[in-house]
């Protein structure tokens, strides 16, 4: 695998127009809001706004006078075949109108440990984008971030069984979504790498303590089981499945700091890359 090792870039100082596909989400709006105060003319494109990757409506307009595109849009059924069909089409889509407009640099946002976790029919879904990516002629970085903050409670919800929370006690490294958005709007304005760069929060902790962590701190009573059998996204994972690589670029909030934040008060969106059924990560 292609990876990264260049240092973080500034932000352009010249504006460019950079498309936002997911731009109304989660990490989407977030993005779209950092890249307008850097001057860029950021687009936020998503179906709400007229633009479908999947059958290619308003893509052609959209991407019109774009330099940069980034793709922070996930699946909206977590069915393993359409969560497939749906990273494939949309990725083969975008990469198609990108050349035909001349776009310099396709931005992906996936997971780190997404080559780890074949087992998973979600993350089945993400290889193939990641796939399709690197074959392109289009010039690209993807981007790898680990779970996030605000997802936490939603890991917990989908993680029930027999009454409790069943997490592996494995290591991780989340990390604030809008630290996210700054690591994506980070890479979207610089050159493009052609290979991976992993971002991740600033420091580890057990799967299972953090959530639990979580929980309490909305009063949350429901237990937390350390269970080494417990799947995630259907897959097996170890020890260090889900850790970036030792050159990750780390956000810089905390989780004590991000709790102190607003978005710690709401409720949590559904967590990243759990392929959870019926629901779908907010990006």
């Amino acid at each position: 695998m292609s990876r990264s090792r260049t240092p973080e870039s500034r932000m352009e100082e010249t504006p460019v127009k950079i498309v936002v596909i997911g731009g109304t989400g989660l990490i989407g709006s977030k993005l779209v809001a950092k890249l307008r105060e850097q001057k860029h003319e950021a687009i936020a494109a998503s179906p709400n706004t007229g633009v479908n990757t999947v059958t290619g409506e308003g893509l052609a307009e959209a991407l019109q006078g774009a330099s940069v595109v980034v793709d922070v849009s996930n699946s909206p059924s977590w069915e393993d075949a359409a969560v497939l069909t749906f990273f494939e089409t949309s990725t083969r889509n975008l990469l198609q109108y990108e050349a035909a407009a001349g776009v310099g640099h396709h931005v992906a946002l996936s997971v780190v440990g997404t080559d780890r976790l074949s087992e998973s029919g979600y993350f089945r879904g993400k290889i193939a984008q990641e796939k399709l990516i690197r074959e392109s002629s289009v010039p690209y970085s993807i981007v790898r971030a680990t779970q996030f903050f605000e997802f936490l409670k939603g890991l917990a919800d989908i993680s029930m069984d027999g009454g409790k929370v069943h997490l592996a006690p494995v290591l991780f490294q989340p990390m604030s979504a809008e630290d996210v958005a700054t690591g994506v709007g980070r890479v979207a304005t610089g050159a493009p790498v052609n290979g991976v760069v992993e971002i991740a929060g600033p420091e580890p902790f057990r799967l299972n303590e953090l959530v639990q962590r979580r929980l309490a701190s909305l009063h949350d009573t429901r237990e937390v089981v350390a269970d080494p059998n417990a799947l995630y996204s259907g897959a097996k994972i170890s020890e260090r499945t889900l850790l970036p690589e030792k050159d990750a670029r780390l956000g810089e909030t905390s989780f004590e700091v991000w709790l102190t934040q607003a978005g710690a008060q709401v409720q949590s969106a559904p967590a990243q890359g759990t392929g959870a059924e019926a629901q779908r990560k907010a990006s």
